[in-house]
């Protein structure tokens, strides 16, 4: 099964340091040296592109990587529900850290999990049902979503055809329901990927632009490369053949963005160095932000200390800055019914930032999910553990953290005042 991007995991030293300086998760994240703080910039350059489908919108991440047994799916498993997708998720055998709420899919998959603790069986969606891809494209048009990145994976083992499936079932969705959508790649794990990346745009995904849906900037079709530059054992890529993978798509005639490590501009913790003609290289930056903040602490920390340099930086380079904004770890207790989620959304409309990537639509498997989610412990399997979002008493509507994404689009965009204050009700 494919790697996914773990969030960090936190010694306790660590959390204790985090805490001590105001949120941020990890000291490796903290930055040793940052710039100083960043005071807020009224008069602030704006996005060096015109608006497009992705300067000046709310662009989120779909995952699409759920399977079931009997949906049709070529993967035939528990895609990405269990760690053994041979077998049905339980509480031992599971990927799940958020449950979804599951009341407006059409097909469900019976799990071994305990029956739900107001009863009735605990159920899952496929990503391969035609209603699933449908149900959350018309989640994303009714909340302000402009734009999904489908995240593709090395599609040359034997998640392939799967994948494959996958993007005409999201192109066919954001076509009715009338958003954008465009490729992602990311290269976890990806060994050829110098080399296959080329060949899978050329022979199989550069089609799909010929698609009004098609996310277009600056005239030129979008591709994402999330991956690049990252210190990890996933990623051990060097800059040169990274620098030709970005150049080649810029010759083929696409906007270029690059999903990027937190420090990129630095060269430190989560960056390797060497890497920032690679980076300058992106038409579009957006740093990467699961496990980096846990509370309003952490976001002004990263808003003084990160994101207003990473802004004049790419300023100064004519890069569009797409920062990343995230719901919160719900499992950790990280989102604060929404308080976590509006302080990004409030903190980066002042920087003039170019658009937002939030990060994730889908992803129950990190509890950093934006769609529809338990609302109380009602819904979630008996004995489980999963927290759902009244975790810290307040009662919030599954939909809360779509609708809470609307208001911080509208606030980008101007057609809602910049303010501190949350202006979205956990229950309409």
């Amino acid at each position: 099964m494919t790697i996914s991007r773990r969030k960090l995991i936190v010694s306790g030293a660590a959390a204790s340091a985090a805490a001590a300086a105001g949120g941020v998760l990890s000291t490796q994240f903290a930055g040793a040296a940052e710039e100083p703080a960043a005071a807020p910039r009224p008069g602030a350059k704006p996005a060096a592109s015109p608006i497009g489908d992705v300067v000046g919108k709310i662009t989120v991440g779909y995952q699409g990587w759920f399977a079931c047994p009997g949906d049709g799916a070529p993967i035939n498993g528990w895609w990405h529900w269990s760690r053994d997708m041979s077998r049905p998720p339980s509480p031992d055998n599971t990927t799940i850290a958020s449950w979804p709420d599951m009341r407006e899919y059409e097909n469900t998959y019976p799990t071994a999990y305990p029956d739900l603790n107001g009863g009735g069986q605990a159920t899952l969606f496929s990503s391969w049902d035609d209603q699933t891809v449908d149900t959350h494209f018309r989640w994303m048009a009714e909340n302000g979503c402009d734009t999904a990145a489908l995240q593709r994976f090395n599609p040359f083992g034997g998640e392939g055809a799967t994948r494959d499936g996958m993007a005409a079932k999201v192109r066919a969705a954001a076509e009715k329901h009338g958003r954008k959508f465009y490729i992602m790649y990311d290269v976890t794990s990806w060994t050829q990927m110098q080399s296959q990346i080329k060949e899978d745009w050329t022979t199989k995904m550069s089609a799909y632009t010929s698609s009004g849906a098609y996310a277009v900037q600056n005239g030129k079709p979008v591709v994402c490369i999330w991956g690049f530059g990252f210190n990890d054992d996933g990623r051990p890529f060097e800059p040169g053949p990274c620098l030709d993978v970005v150049n080649w798509f810029k010759n083929q005639g696409c906007y270029v963005i690059g999903g990027v490590p937190t420090h990129w501009r630095t060269g430190q913790s989560d960056s390797r160095p060497g890497f920032l003609d690679v980076y300058h290289a992106f038409h579009m930056i957006s740093p990467w932000m699961v496990g980096r903040i846990s509370d309003v602490g952490g976001a002004d920390h990263f808003y003084n200390n990160v994101n207003g340099p990473d802004k004049a930086d790419c300023d100064a380079h004519g890069i569009d800055y797409q920062p990343c904004v995230i719901p919160g770890d719900l499992q950790s207790g990280h989102r604060a019914h929404g308080d976590l989620m509006w302080r990004q959304f409030y903190n980066l409309v002042r920087l003039d930032v170019a658009g937002f990537y939030i990060s994730m639509f889908d992803e129950y498997n990190e509890a950093n999910q934006i769609a529809k989610t338990a609302e109380t412990g009602a819904q979630v399997p008996s004995g489980s553990g999963i927290r759902a979002l009244d975790e810290d008493g307040t009662s919030c509507s599954s939909d809360y953290y779509l609708r809470l994404t609307a208001d911080g689009g509208r606030m980008l965009k101007g057609e809602l005042a910049l303010t501190p204050d949350r202006p979205t009700p956990p229950r309409p």
